[in-house]
């Protein structure tokens, strides 16, 4: 193992503290991770690293390493590219994460076409609906829908994502349909409660440039997407999500849109990705890639 790597090393242990998730996301095994920090404090003469059978902590030695450290590896990969053609085959694993219901209906169907313009790339891709943390669980980019809370992300916008108001044909038979807003006081909605705050969201509407929340009542509240899609097809109630989620029941009639002048503004898709001076070859082709089957498959939908 050279200098280099140990170095590497111990910065993901560092970024994760913890020797067990760093060596998860290196795919080493962990006497490899212990083994480099300590061949690693041998070289430096001085202990990097404070160990318990309960975690890790930094000594100062440790982190003036690690400042240095993230700085040199970052260095190196740049000036590795720096000879680099452009043209060359981009290869190795890429590590991506997407919510669930994009990655099973929009990006698992798409990846055919990715790895077979780029062979010699893997993916790993992992499909949820909580907040990653891209340096401790060692992944490469994140796609994410809504407004971002992040600040040491780099964020790269890849689009808006429109919303649909809809409801069942059985359930706008027993009800009525709504007109206007105002009718939307005899009405029910299929709740949605955030997996990862509890938190239940409200129904929106848009009035011109104000945007409203409405408390509605709600007889069902789920999680995921796809519980409060079934019960709104189970006619119990009206649902708020993103159109192209529910787009080809409303082209087989299974659900209809109501309301559609009030519904909110489109929420913005975001790829996230942690290093801020540099970024992969892998990671640029797959952003390339990625825009445009966005573009066709969700984004920029009319109702």
């Amino acid at each position: 193992m050279d200098r280099l790597e140990r170095l590497h090393i111990f910065v993901r242990v560092v970024d994760c503290m913890s020797f067990t998730r760093a060596a998860e996301s290196l795919e080493a095994p962990r006497s490899t991770v212990s083994t480099a920090i300590k061949e690693l404090e041998v070289e430096m003469g001085a202990r990097l690293l404070n160990r318990t059978t309960r975690a890790i902590k930094v000594t100062e030695e440790g982190r003036f390493l690690y400042q240095k450290g993230q700085s040199l590896l970052q260095d190196y990969e740049q000036l590795q590219g720096a000879f680099v053609a452009n043209d060359s085959r981009p290869q190795g694993k890429l590590r991506i994460n997407v919510p669930g219901r994009l990655g099973r209906r929009i990006l698992a169907p798409a990846l055919p076409d990715f790895l077979d313009r780029y062979p010699d790339i893997d993916i790993q891709m992992g499909v949820t609906d909580r907040a990653v943390d891209l340096v401790s669980e060692g992944v490469d980019c994140v796609i994410r829908v809504g407004e971002l809370t992040d600040s040491n992300l780099i964020a790269r916008p890849l689009g808006r994502l429109p919303l649909c108001n809809c409801a069942s044909p059985a359930y706008l038979a027993r009800y009525g349909r709504p007109d206007t807003v105002k009718d939307l006081s005899s009405h029910r909605i299929v709740a949605f409660a955030s997996s990862m705050t509890g938190r239940v969201e409200s129904w929106e509407c848009r009035k011109g440039e104000q945007l409203d929340s409405l408390a509605l009542p709600a007889r069902v509240t789920v999680n995921t997407a796809e519980g409060m899609i079934a019960c709104a097809l189970a006619g119990l109630g009206m649902i708020q999500v993103p159109h192209y989620d529910v787009r080809h029941h409303l082209d087989s009639g299974r659900l209809v849109s109501v309301l559609s002048d009030t519904v909110p503004p489109p929420m913005p898709i975001t790829l996230l990705y942690p290093h801020r001076e540099h970024m992969t070859r892998r990671l640029e082709v797959f952003i390339d890639w990625i825009i445009p089957v966005l573009e066709d498959k969700v984004l920029g939908m009319a109702e």
